[in-house]
């Protein structure tokens, strides 16, 4: 994993000091690269640079948990270390190839895809309800949110998600993380996480599932991801605790719509297999004519003996 913080690209630094000097300089071009497959809903590519200069860093201390180190000071928008507000930061400025190899532009978010991660979507009756990253230890599912200038939504809202996990009869506990206290939920087969981050007029919410045992890693790749996301609240009026609109890239946004139709055309069959008949139902009928044939026949055996022996009978009485 990558180090925090993460410094700014040294070639637009250099492009910068030079542009003061009023040298000229040739603008710089940026090939856009296709998105690895398993990274399907990827918009672009990082694009690999020299190692980031260092920039003034957040002050951090120890936490008393898990020996993390603590975001003191914390800004979305001065800082080096994200959640980022994108309508302020650019994302190009930063060099997260470390990291990940492809960007899932989501519209309200642009998260960086750790390495060997997968993009799913959750549908609902109106359409993609959720979107999971999905990795080797577990899920990310990112959500974000406006908020009110003054912030606290996060407070409040963890109250209402503590309370209803207890509700759920799961055990819960709050835990320091970088950007605060994280939600921990224990299950009978694994872990939920929850990490927020408020910023201006955004809250931004990460939920981590993880199978026992694999809850550590996935909580520290969750941290990860989180620093390297930008979140664009536009001036919109949306709100407060409403979440941000997401737009799928193309190429998601065309694969869901294949898949949506597929399960239309698989509910539709199985609505109309009734009425075309069932293709077994003749050989059914012909077994049970048969079986019902052959007790026919029993009784019909059973019958005609019983008759003979009844003439029989007769025959040895008038013999008499």
């Amino acid at each position: 994993m990558a180090i925090w913080p993460f410094g700014k690209k040294k070639k637009k630094k250099q492009a910068e000091a030079e542009a003061s000097t009023q040298a000229p300089v040739e603008p710089a071009v940026t090939e856009e690269q296709p998105a690895p497959a398993e990274s399907a809903a990827a918009e672009e590519a990082p694009v690999s640079v020299e190692a980031p200069e260092e920039q003034h860093a957040p002050t951090m201390q120890a936490s008393a948990a898990e020996g993390l180190q603590a975001l003191t000071d914390y800004d979305p928008v001065g800082g080096s270390t994200g959640p980022f507000d994108g309508d302020n930061v650019e994302i190009e400025d930063f060099d997260f190839s470390d990291f990940s190899q492809a960007t899932l532009n989501l519209g309200s978010m642009r998260i960086p895809l750790p390495k060997e991660s997968q993009v799913q979507v959750e549908m609902g009756e109106q359409g993609p309800k959720m979107v999971h990253i999905v990795t080797r230890f577990g899920r990310l599912t990112p959500v974000a949110f406006a908020a009110p200038r003054t912030g606290g939504l996060w407070e409040e809202s963890s109250e209402e998600i503590i309370e209803g996990m207890r509700s759920e009869g799961m055990p819960v506990e709050l835990q320091q993380g970088p950007w605060g206290q994280e939600i921990v939920g224990t299950g009978t087969n694994g872990v939920i996480r929850i990490i927020g981050v408020e910023g201006p007029r955004w809250l931004y919410r990460v939920t981590l599932a993880a199978p026992t045992g694999s809850e550590d890693q996935l909580a520290e790749l969750g941290r990860e991801t989180v620093a390297r996301s930008f979140v664009y609240r536009g001036e919109d009026p949306i709100l407060a605790g409403n979440s941000l609109p997401v737009v799928l890239p193309a190429q998601l946004a065309q694969q869901v719509q294949q898949a949506a139709e597929e399960r239309a055309r698989q509910a539709q069959n199985a609505q109309q297999a009734p009425a075309e008949g069932n293709p077994n139902a003749l050989s059914d009928a012909l077994q049970q004519i048969i079986a019902q044939n052959a007790e026919g026949q029993q009784q019909l055996r059973e019958f005609r003996e019983a008759q003979r022996a009844q003439r029989e009978a007769n025959r040895g009485n008038n013999a008499k």
